[in-house]
């Protein structure tokens, strides 16, 4: 009951209930856009894959690119200001792809230019999303605050990945990036309707050794030289981007627990992507009856996902970045389990298994990172987060394909499934991982750590 009154009274915050509005919008146009997107672009006069695959590689690579750029932007100035400026920014490129595409006077050059706006938007929305949570979420209910925002965001994210299939067989691919522009405006609007009060934020401890307790400092002014500004803890400005970068990698690297995990998802991601987006559909194709099956796994983890918000609303681990990394093995089985020719329907229930895992590492993550990292250069650590864990995707799919071809689906993904076992169980060698300790019932005060040294990166 008392969880309960928490999300109540959480979701009666207007700045809260904007954001949790702004972001289910957003996902749903992001969920939305890729069908869209893709059939729009194959349907185009003259269109091969290979124009789906330039258009796809530029808004990806413009991710990468632009990350760290996005974390600076997203700690020298208003947080809600970055988010709405880049959801309208979204709202204008797929407004550009709806215009090119209903009209079937596409550019190469004109989706390439649209989809690198689409992606530097993306790029700037993951580090001010981050960051700003804390300015709208009081530090005792930041748990279950990542939580009602995963919950509207996964609900938006399944809504719209049948919609978008339904829509864009009814009316075309054009109308449908119409109306994912539509939502990404209306999601810019949320957010300019928000309004912090000034010092709304608080920032947490700026200790480089935070490894060993979560904690809250109810008055403290983050960073020396830090602002305030439109109720936001911003970086001063006065010193150059590569110092702002620098300041944000000394924050990730001091930090074992954070950097450790950093790297055991960026080898997860690049064999999850592998596994995910390519071998796991060669084997759905040729042995367990085509697109429906794969579209019941994807389900599974949908649901499983949803099903982790719920689980998220209540869980309070001693632990968070133990418990979450543990979670991570939950990643391995429906890929070892395809590897190994299971039964559709054990594929599926694992499948929900991994979404309730990596909903809850999520939540916990994010909460984690609120909790410690200094508000002025939690937009900049976040990047860092970001750029870490996904740089080594592409490579996965890359050498998804070849490997296939020379091994077979089946041996590659069980080799998937054994590197995601093994990074994890290197991830829980370290001290930092296994002593992070929680905030006790209050909020406010840390519990008593365990003495484990903790190193920092290099």
């Amino acid at each position: 009951m008392a969880t309960d009154t928490r999300v109540r009274d959480l979701l009666r915050e207007r700045p809260f209930a904007l954001l949790v509005s702004a972001r289910t919008l957003s996902m749903l146009a992001v969920a939305f856009a890729p069908v869209a997107l893709a059939f729009g672009i194959l349907d185009l006069p003259g269109a091969t894959p290979t124009t789906l695959s330039v258009v796809l590689a530029s808004e990806a690579v413009a991710v990468v690119v632009f990350i760290l750029a996005g974390g600076v932007v997203a700690d020298r100035y208003p947080r809600h200001r970055v988010l709405q400026a880049a959801e309208w920014a979204n709202a204008l490129a797929h407004a550009a792809l709806a215009l090119m595409i209903g009209m079937e006077r596409a550019p190469l050059w004109g989706l390439v230019a649209a989809a690198v706006l689409s992606g530097t938007a993306t790029a700037t929305v993951w580090p001010a999303l981050t960051g700003i949570i804390p300015e709208v979420v009081p530090p005792e209910h930041l748990q279950q605050g990542n939580a009602l925002l995963a919950l509207g965001t996964n609900i938006a994210r399944v809504s719209g990945l049948v919609a978008g299939g339904l829509v864009v067989a009814a009316v075309g691919g054009g109308w449908a990036l119409a109306l994912a522009s539509a939502s990404f405006a209306a999601a810019g609007v949320m957010v300019a309707l928000i309004r912090l009060p000034s010092g709304a934020a608080e920032p947490a401890s700026g200790e480089p050794d935070g490894d060993v307790a979560v904690g809250h400092v109810a008055d403290g002014a983050g960073l020396v030289g830090d602002a305030v500004v439109d109720g936001t803890p911003v970086a001063d400005g006065s010193g150059s981007v590569l110092a702002d970068l620098r300041d944000g990698w000394d924050e990730f690297r001091s930090r074992q627990w954070l950097w450790v995990v950093v790297v055991q998802f960026s080898l997860l991601v690049m064999v999850f992507q592998a596994a995910h987006l390519v071998l796991g559909p060669v084997v759905a194709r040729n042995e367990l009856g085509g697109p429906t099956a794969w579209t019941a796994v994807l389900t599974g983890e949908a649901v499983g996902l949803i099903v982790g918000v719920l689980v998220a609303l209540r869980l309070r681990p001693r632990r968070p970045i133990l418990l979450g990394v543990v979670l991570t093995l939950g990643a391995a089985p429906p890929y070892l389990l395809l590897g190994a020719s299971a039964p559709l329907w054990v594929v599926v229930l694992s499948a929900f298994v991994m979404g309730v895992c990596f909903d809850l590492f999520g939540i916990l993550w994010q909460t984690t990172m609120q909790r410690v990292i200094p508000a002025a250069s939690l937009s900049r650590v976040s990047s860092y987060d970001a750029l870490g864990s996904l740089m080594l995707g592409p490579l996965g799919l890359v050498l998804a394909g070849p490997a296939a071809e020379r091994f077979g689906a089946h041996r590659a993904l069980l080799v998937c499934g054994v590197v995601m076992v093994v990074s994890t169980a290197l991830a829980l060698l370290s001290p930092g991982v296994r002593n992070l300790v929680a905030p006790g019932p209050a909020g406010t005060q840390p519990l008593a750590a365990d003495p484990d040294p903790v190193h920092p990166l290099p």
